[in-house]
């Protein structure tokens, strides 16, 4: 009798653990399943979006609104900047509205994964962990780091000339770097201006400074006393950014992009702000 108990007991026991394994097993695929579905779902959406896009006639475009020349409010408070009329542009050519979303730039990612936007239009710079993200377009800025001199010095002509110079730099900048690793003794200062200032005085030689920032300064002020006078060869490239599989969008953009450099739109754009075409290597 006791046998029969405990044969019956351990039948038992059997049957719970395989109950509890298959449940386990259950939860585990539907775990999966939903993980699948959620992939699934976005990678319908992502396919679709441009159509989506065309049918409501309207691009939602992430930005800044602060970070000039290239997005921020003017006097009259429009926004504008050359991101900003350089996005206005292709969207005119795809036949859409613009409806900017203004947002920080720490939180300028997490916002494009959400959907609170289709594309990001501030500066996107082009590098391989993003690419293994996000999608871009063609390039339509071309920038680097740049000697800053009086206009009359004709002794630093590369980077390599500036080793044991004077170099005004902002501390926490990859430009201070760059000067560092060239040898040249830094002297901290705010930003550009006041390197630039710091140059004009004569308490410094040079500064080292993104190309755009140098040109938009020269563009705005027309200060003639300071000029560029060397480039870095390694040049960073600007585009859109975009979600991971929205081809057909990006595609689109492409082809408005290269009607612009074609007959010229975007080197107009890019003088508008720079004074010459930083669109192009």
């Amino acid at each position: 009798m006791k046998k029969i108990q405990l044969f019956t007991l351990i039948i038992g026991l059997l049957a719970v653990l395989a109950a509890c394994g298959t449940a386990d097993q259950e939860e585990s695929n539907t775990g999966d399943e939903q993980e699948t579905t959620n992939e699934e779902t976005q990678e319908d959406t992502d396919t679709n979006l441009y159509e989506q896009i065309q049918e409501d006639g309207v691009i939602t475009v992430g930005t800044e609104g602060t970070y000039a020349p290239f997005t921020f409010h003017d006097e009259e408070d429009n926004l504008t900047g050359y991101d900003v009329e350089v996005m206005r542009e292709v969207a005119s050519r795809l036949d859409l509205e613009v409806e900017f979303n203004e947002t920080q730039w720490d939180s300028m990612f997490a916002g494009l994964n959400a959907g609170r936007f289709d594309v990001i239009a501030n500066q996107v710079g082009i590098n391989e962990e993003r690419l293994e993200k996000y999608d871009f377009s063609e390039p339509y800025t071309y920038t680097g780091a740049v000697v800053v001199v009086p206009a009359d010095n004709e002794e630093v002509t590369s980077f390599e000339d500036i080793e044991g110079k004077q170099s005004a730099q902002s501390l926490t900048s990859n430009f201070n770097d760059i000067a560092e690793e060239n040898g040249a003794e830094v002297i901290g200062v705010e930003g550009l201006a006041q390197a630039i200032e710091n140059i004009k005085l004569g308490r410094v030689d040079l500064t080292v400074n993104d190309r755009l920032a140098v040109l938009e300064y020269i563009n705005q002020t027309g200060d003639e006393s300071v000029k560029i006078a060397a480039e870095e060869d390694n040049v960073s490239k600007t585009a859109f950014a975009f979600r991971k599989g929205n081809e057909e969008l990006v595609e689109a953009f492409n082809e408005a992009l290269a009607e612009m450099k074609e007959d010229g739109t975007l080197a107009e754009i890019s003088e508008e702000w720079f004074g010459e075409d930083v669109s192009s290597q």
